[in-house]
């Protein structure tokens, strides 16, 4: 599986981002897709999930009502809404993907690039 993630940026505080990642070649083997982030000098901690073929989706408490994960299989691609953004949401941002039903990092099997996320006070 290829991950290719894009969308972040620089926006000041309580704007929005939108992040995207596309998947390519072995997608019939994802069963869940996460976003995840590290900030310098922290690990790398869940941010939101979704099921590939499913409707579940998960979203880290820091984040609820202001991300939202969402999914195109049309496009094979997932999305991270960001809105309400707050300094401490300053990170490097993964998309990445599970062969399980998970939102722990070490499930998850092939990971994107990141992109850089920067919120300004």
């Amino acid at each position: 599986v290829q991950l290719q993630a894009c969308g972040g940026g620089l926006v000041q505080a309580g704007g929005s981002l939108r992040l995207s990642c596309a998947a390519s070649g072995r997608t019939y083997s994802i069963n869940y897709m996460g976003w995840f982030r590290q900030a310098p000098g922290k690990e790398r901690e869940f941010v939101a999930a979704c099921s590939w073929r499913g409707s579940n989706t998960a979203h880290a408490d820091s984040v609820k009502g202001r991300f939202t994960i969402s999914r195109d299989n049309a496009k094979s691609t997932v999305y991270l809404q960001m809105n309400s953004l707050k300094p401490e949401d300053t990170a490097v941002y993964f998309c990445a993907s599970s062969p399980h039903v998970s939102t722990d990092v070490l499930d998850y099997n092939y990971w994107g690039k990141g992109t850089q996320v920067t919120v300004s006070s």
